[in-house]
């Protein structure tokens, strides 16, 4: 019956067999750099999981490429993920392929090959070693370099290098190896250095280098390509002919869908004779359904829930392929949309579930949103390597989860607790005896006409005034030794804030002495302290603090106080008091003098003077007396805004105490102690599942890897405990320590304490003997383990607590026997037993997990809690009872309780439950912070998501995606999708969230989002060519333009393909359109600030460059945010001020997010990744330059201009460098397409034929098409001009543009002052379809009056044009006043006066503020220049500097000097034939240089053929 139809169909058709080349685009994207091995990727995947995994895989591996030669690249490829399968998981290894595919490691690898040939190596040297700056090829010369590479300076070592695992030791040489791992010359290298590490004579760093890498690209995936549908009202289309390219696109690639009812593949298999027939039939289905008739606007309204419906309506795995046809083939499926009915219930359901995410999570209809694991993923900044890093997280996390067996939903509510570090700022809880509280703001009388309602807080004040309330909001506490010089100014400053009634609570420590016996005579502080207690206890504390400040007055700048000053005082002020019962040995005023001593040392807190802000210690910066004052009222200003939102809220309510309320908040600890509180912290990894858990065998044990020993240690750990009333324990600590040693007892004996006190906490104990684990040196221990094993949970404890005494240990070393100590309530023979016949082998065991796990060195302590280590303590550090409670509160705060409560849901015994807390708290807490994770769900779910279950008992990931379908979020978000289901296993929702009553085409463009899970191989087992973007069945009427969409660090540039890819027309084109783009540059962002006035240094230039090449690439520091950046590719960078002015005046003081240390001079910037790079830097002036300014008037020194003559197209003598600079002629110009590059070379030669002074031409390098790039050096030759290509990426921050000719309008305005270099004055902008008549040296002579630049005003002349005139009506009338409209097909700009006033940052700013609405800027680089004009002034030119016919009327033509084709509105007249009729000459100059083209063309002939058979060679890995 099937054949019958086909048949049929193809008669109806009546075809001839005329098999046409399917059309089509195809663009493509390169690397700069060459191939890197997939082995050495695979090595950097795999040490992204920690450096021990790194090095296994490597030993692994070690002569794998001996098999690159036999084997196919496939089972090459098959191999290497064969040998990575050993350290990673199922789903893993999907990742690893998804990251293989996405090369997304080649940057690393690069990089360390970029390293290296900085070095650089030495001739013919397969592998080599760099040891402090010395190389050989040989590992015989290794010991001779060593001997004495002391004497030399070491290498620098980056973050992100492989260091061997060996003993740490840092007074040791560092011998850097350049080689290829895998290959023999790596492991003969490799054997020795490895040894020497283990050794500890040297520290061993590997860096990937290919001695002879393959001269072949890569092809790169993980950006879009978008085919733009163009406007045609203007026809603006190049009229020469160009070459077809041989690309041919398979069309069988998409044979396999659905196409209009027919499934062509099934069809050409099962009826192979009408093959041909089948090809035509497609075709003319594709055309006939290809009509791009415009829709009519009731079509148009319902076109988004009609694409949801038709989604939603096919089988659900082919929905997400269906999507993504519809989306990116949008303007050809648009009409066969329209035919869709939509359901009302779908309709009703969409509307439902819109109006709870707009409430719930503030997303819109239309908004496209995707939440992993309910991580929110913004792909505006999110593309595919940031997501695979994403990935990876999760499935540490997850996998770990999963390993514990936490399962399905359980898994899902435990990764969504908020398991945050408070942050850093802890506070210390100042409710205590000891502090002197000189006034107290809620009792004493001078505040009491104060309103004490909370409610005040609430009241609007003016900005800065601090508002005056009855309560305790604000306290501040100074511990204070009397005798220290500091104290001086900071009393003073307390007295103050008293006097001026600033609403702050001022109390005092006192720090002085606390010996029993001493005289207040002999000891100042002592004194003081008395001194005071008396004044406060007869008078009162405030009259205290007035006789601190006039006691204080008495001391002279730069001494401290003395014992005199105090005794003198004393007389003076009360002389009938007797000095004697105040200050001598039995002073009656001496109460609580050691309390604020204790309080000091319990506190933890850092040197004194220190002062608490409401209990957070203020750092010794903000201490300084004179900062200090500033800084607390920018404190009481901040935290007026958490009180009021804390009483807006209803948690501060009228009778709580306000100080009791500031205590009780989360980041409040009983006692500060560094080394807890810390935010850099390390956990133990519980989620292995180890083979064996035998810890007798000492030998197996130490073949484990770290996670492993881990588990057995938790598997077989034994517990004191003190359990909640649930039997669980929240918190779980290890103790190691050598508990032969005093400093190992007291550490157990504190935690033994602590855990009596503490419910909720158990105690496991590690022995770490000093020594070789013997019978001598472990006996404590083995009687600890013994009572363990034998006795009661409460009689081990009591017994151990006993044995830990030093009187126990003291009897033990005279000869008394253990059984002697034994207690009542023990079974003394089970213990007996037990403890003599116990082993030490498992003891040795425990030796090597503190020694490999926890890096400790035997006899060192340390403390485990819930698997975070802290340790290895110092000899002399104490770890007291207070540090255990405060551990235990900052365990169960910041995650211990929440996992705790879940847990308890799943219903398992005590024991199993308290293990699971600590294994999942590890795990949970030592994952990277990311954002909160959302819980995004929908109130229905049958008519409008789709939903994909995941695979049963495997990880999987919650992914829900919010899109329309008729979106651009749509067009990325489904391949995505697509490519995320293939690679991992995920549980999908996608809802389709459709908007009502469109008015327009939501999607004007075709577009292909190019992305693979895993590497393709061809059917020879070869690699495939790698990922293209293929458009095929395109229509063929409308004009296309290409655009690259690429992550935001990613320069790329057209390279190679003979067509206008701008104007893409099917209908003149025979085959496949091909593009070939390269990933020109990655970029390093920054934004740079000067210290001193915390403004960005306009002006600055920064330089970047490798040591060999110190100056490869500069730039120049935008106002907007300190913004600069600068192009780079993988390897290290060395970022500097540039040599001149910004040298001379600056000096970079820190910087964050380089690869060097933060004071470091040079600044080391590594760039090994495709994700942006984003550094802060800060400057400041140097001490005797303050007053000089960069931009100053005067001359830019004559070395700058030489600098930048060098690295221009033209380098020219350089004596005469002042005077040329005044001599060149600087014309910016931008094109894009081949009609107006056509237009750009007439125009250059009209510039060149009317002056005699020598013109340098700048072209903004973005847009150019390869063929215009390659010809330019050739008519520069020619016509012996300069020139230089510009490029600037629009800056992440400022607003997109997602047109392609608005963007080029953009570059035109908005990056003035960062596109040239700073030599150049003077800039004249010149429209490439303009043709210059006269010199422009006149222009660029012109007084500008001061104004920055000048604009010719439009022509009013020609009269039959009024009609059109826009500027003279509405909005533009009334905001120009008087002043003229100006067009910006020619001005020119000062660039001294430009960067002075900040015009670019104005215009920048003005257009941030602008753009946002679609409506505004319609002709962006005219309207926003005449928008501001009232801001940046515009000088007018006389009106004979551009004339055009639309507007200006024909007797003025005469005196024209600059003829421009402007559109006509009226006419709409082509460009091509405007030109010809109304520029005469025009039409000569086109000759010229078809003529000059031509020739190009013809010289370099020849050479082609064989560059093209060179490019077809597909080499292997």
């Amino acid at each position: 019956m099937m054949r019958n139809v086909v048949v049929m169909s193809l008669l109806l058709l009546n075809i001839q067999h005329v098999l046409a080349a399917p059309k089509g685009v195809a663009a493509s994207l390169k690397s700069k750099w060459n191939m890197t091995p997939f082995l050495l990727e695979t090595s950097e995947f795999i040490g992204e999981d920690g450096n021990e995994k790194f090095w296994q895989f490597v030993d692994t591996v070690k002569e794998l490429t001996v098999y690159k030669q036999g084997e196919s690249v496939r089972s090459y490829y098959n191999l290497i993920i064969k040998k990575a399968g050993q350290f990673l998981t199922d789903l893993q290894i999907n990742l690893l392929k998804f990251s293989l595919a996405l090369r997304s490691y080649s940057p690393a690898v690069h990089a360390s090959q970029q390293i290296a040939s900085d070095e650089p190596p030495p001739e013919a040297c397969p592998a080599f070693v760099s040891i402090h700056g010395q190389h050989s090829c040989s590992k015989k010369d290794i010991k001779k370099l060593l001997k004495a590479a002391a004497g030399r300076p070491k290498p620098y070592l980056y973050k992100n290098d492989h260091t061997y695992p060996g003993v740490n030791k840092t007074d040791v040489p560092v011998v850097i190896l350049y080689a290829e791992i895998g290959t023999k010359k790596f492991t003969s290298f490799h054997k020795v250095l490895s040894e020497k590490a283990e050794d500890g004579t040297l520290i061993y760093v590997l860096r990937h280098f290919v001695a002879n890498p393959k001269p072949l690209k890569m092809l790169l995936s993980g950006y879009g390509v978008e085919l733009a549908i163009k406007s045609t009202e203007y026809k603006a289309v190049d009229d020469t002919k160009v070459k077809d390219s041989k690309t041919v696109l398979n069309p069988e690639d998409d044979d396999n869908d659905d196409f209009q009812g027919f499934l062509f593949g099934k069809l050409k298999k099962s009826h192979p004779e009408l093959q041909e027939q089948l090809v035509e039939l497609r075709k003319h289905l594709q055309e006939s359904t290809n009509d791009m008739a415009p829709l009519k606007v009731w079509e148009l309204q319902d076109l988004s829930f009609q694409a949801g419906a038709r989604i939603l309506s096919v089988p659900k795995f082919d929905a997400l392929k269906l999507m993504r046809d519809i989306s990116q083939n949008f303007p050809s499926k648009a009409r066969s949309l329209t035919r869709v009915a939509v359901k009302q219930e779908m309709r009703k359901e969409i509307e439902e579930n819109q109006k709870h995410l707009s409430e719930t999570i503030g997303v819109h209809p239309g908004d496209g949103e995707l939440f992993i694991n309910g991580l929110h993923i913004d792909l505006d900044t999110h593309n595919p390597f940031s997501i695979l890093d994403i990935l990876r997280g999760e499935a540490r996390v997850s996998e770990g989860l999963h390993n514990l067996g936490i399962k399905g939903e359980h898994q899902g509510m435990l990764l969504r607790l908020p398991v945050n570090l408070v942050d850093d700022s802890y506070a210390l809880d100042i409710r205590h005896p000891s502090i002197m509280w000189v006034n107290d703001i809620e009792n004493d009388m001078m505040y009491h006409s104060w309103p004490t309602g909370l409610q005040e807080l609430l009241r609007a004040t003016f900005p800065g005034v601090i508002r005056q309330i009855r309560r305790n909001f604000f306290n501040l506490v100074m511990f204070l030794d009397p005798v220290q010089e500091e104290s001086v100014e900071l009393v003073k400053l307390a007295e103050l804030f008293y006097k001026h009634k600033i609403p702050l609570r001022i109390g005092f420590v006192f720090v002085v002495n606390t010996k029993d016996e001493i005289d207040g005579f002999s000891d100042a502080g002592v004194g003081f302290y008395r001194l005071l207690n008396y004044i406060a206890d007869e008078y009162d504390v405030s009259q205290a603090l007035m006789s601190m400040v006039s006691l204080y007055n008495k001391v002279n700048v730069g001494e401290t106080l003395s014992v005199d000053t105090i005794s003198a005082y004393l007389k003076r002020k009360f002389p009938k008091a007797n000095a004697e019962r105040i200050l001598g040995v039995e002073s009656e005023y001496d109460d609580k003098r050691k309390d604020g001593a204790l309080f000091y040392k319990k506190s933890g807190v850092g040197a004194l003077p220190l002062a608490l802000f409401n209990g957070v210690p203020l750092s010794p910066d903000e201490m300084d007396p004179e900062e200090l004052e500033t800084i607390l009222l920018q404190h009481i200003m901040d935290s007026t805004t958490t009180f009021q939102r804390a009483v807006f809220m209803g948690q501060l309510t009228e009778g709580t105490d306000v100080v009791d309320y500031i205590m009780e908040q989360a980041n409040v600890v009983p006692r500060m102690n560094p080394l807890i509180l810390s935010t850099d912290r390390k956990y133990l990894d519980f989620t292995a599942t180890p083979v064996v858990d035998d810890w007798e065998d000492t030998t197996m044990f130490s073949f484990f890897d770290s996670r492993d020993k881990t588990a057995v240690m938790a598997k077989r750990m034994k517990y004191f405990t003190n359990n909640d009333d649930d039997g669980m324990s929240a918190v779980t600590m290890w103790i190691a320590g050598d508990f032969e040693k005093v400093s190992g007892r007291k550490l157990l004996l504190s935690a033994l304490k602590h855990v009596k006190s503490s419910p909720g906490v158990r105690i496991g104990v590690i022995d770490n003997p000093s020594g070789k684990p013997s019978e001598d040196n472990t006996v404590l221990y083995r009687a600890i383990w013994a009572s363990f094993l034998t006795q009661k949970n409460k009689a081990a404890a009591e017994f151990v607590q006993k044995l830990l005494k030093e009187q126990s240990s003291q009897l033990l070393q005279q000869g008394t026997k253990m059984k002697d100590l034994l207690m009542q309530g023990m079974d003394k023979d089970a213990f007996e037993k037990k403890f003599n016949t116990l082993e030490v082998d498992f003891i040795r065991t425990q030796q090597i997990f503190c020694q490999d796990v926890l890096k400790l060195s035997p006899g060192q302590r340390a403390v485990i809690s819930n698997g975070r280590i802290l340790g290895p303590f110092e000899e002399q550090e104490e770890f007291t009872m207070e540090d255990f409670h405060l551990l235990e509160r900052i365990t169960l705060r910041s995650s211990a309780e929440k996992i705790k409560a879940k847990v308890k849901q799943m219903g398992m015994k005590p024991k199993q439950a308290s293990d699971l807390v600590m294994k999942v708290d590890a795990l949970l807490t030592a994952a990277p912070k990311g954002e909160a994770r959302r819980d995004v769900h929908f109130i229905k779910d049958s008519h409008s998501v789709l939903q994909l279950s995941p695979r049963e008992n495997e990880v999987f990931y919650d992914v829900v995606a919010i899109v329309d379908p008729l979106t651009r979020e749509a067009q990325k978000m489904s391949s995505l999708l697509i490519v995320l289901s293939q690679v991992v296993n995920v549980r999908l929702q996608v809802f389709m969230n459709c908007r009502a009553k469109l008015s327009e085409m939501p999607l004007k463009s075709f577009y292909r989002f190019v992305l693979e899970s895993d590497v393709a191989f061809l059917a020879n087992d070869t690699v495939s060519a790698g990922p293209v973007a293929r458009f095929m069945e395109l229509p063929e009427s409308p004009l296309l333009t290409l655009n690259m969409i690429t992550p935001e660090s990613w320069m790329v540039q057209a390279v190679r393909s003979p067509y206008d890819l701008d104007n893409i027309h099917l209908q003149e084109v025979n085959g496949v359109v091909a593009a070939e783009y390269e990933l020109e540059h990655l970029l390093l962002e920054g934004h740079c600030f000067d210290l001193s006035t915390g403004q960005p240094p306009r002006g600055l230039q920064f330089t970047l460059g490798m040591s060999l090449d110190p100056l490869m690439y500069d730039t120049i520091v935008m106002a907007n945010l300190g913004y600069f950046q600068l192009k780079a590719s993988p390897g290290a960078w060395i970022l500097r001020l540039r040599k001149g002015r910004s040298e001379d005046i600056y000096q970079i003081l820190t910087h964050d997010g380089t690869d060097s240390p933060a004071d470091a001079g040079d600044v080391v910037v590594v760039l090994n990744s495709f994700h942006s790079k984003i550094i802060k830097v800060r400057v400041q002036k140097k001490a005797e330059k303050i007053s000089e300014d960069l931009l100053s008037e005067s001359n830019e020194s004559k070395g700058l201009w030489d600098s930048i003559a060098s690295i221009t197209g033209g380098g020219s003598k350089k004596d005469e460098g002042q005077k040329k600079k005044e001599e060149v002629l600087n014309i910016f110009s931008v094109a894009s397409g081949h009609l107006y590059e056509r237009f750009l070379r007439i125009m250059m030669l009209s510039v060149i034929r009317h002056t005699k002074t020598p013109v340098k031409f700048w072209f903004l390098k973005n847009y150019l098409s390869p063929s215009f790039k390659e010809t330019i050096p050739r008519m520069a030759e020619s016509y012996s001009f300069e020139y230089e290509l510009v490029q600037y990426k629009w800056p992440r921050w400022l607003h997109q543009q997602t047109e392609k000719q608005r963007i080029i309008w953009g570059y035109k305005i908005l990056f003035l002052d960062v596109l040239f270099p700073l030599a150049v004055d003077k800039i004249i902008f010149v429209d490439a379809d303009q043709i210059v008549r006269a010199d422009l040296k006149e222009l660029r002579d012109l007084d500008l009056e001061g104004a920055p630049y000048g604009y010719t005003p439009f022509c009013d002349s020609r009269r039959e044009m009024e009609g059109y005139r826009f500027w003279k009506t509405g909005y533009w009338a009334s905001h120009l006043g008087n002043r003229k409209y100006h067009i910006s097909a020619l001005y020119v700009v000062d660039l001294k006066k430009f960067r002075k006033i900040a015009a670019g940052d104005r215009l920048r700013g003005q257009y941030q503020a602008l753009s946002q609405d679609p409506n505004s800027l319609s002709n962006l680089d005219q309207d926003l220049p005449n928008n501001m004009i009232h801001q940046v002034a515009i000088k007018s030119l006389p009106q004979e500097w551009l004339w055009c016919e639309t507007w200006c009327d024909n007797t003025s033509k005469l005196a024209a000097k600059t003829i421009d084709l402007c559109n006509n509105p009226k006419t709409k007249e082509p460009k091509l034939t405007a030109a010809a009729r109304i520029v005469p000459e025009w039409v000569e100059y086109d000759n010229e240089i078809k003529q000059l083209l031509r020739q190009i063309q013809e010289q370099e002939e020849p050479a082609t053929p064989s560059q093209h058979i060179k490019d077809n060679k597909r080499d292997e890995l």
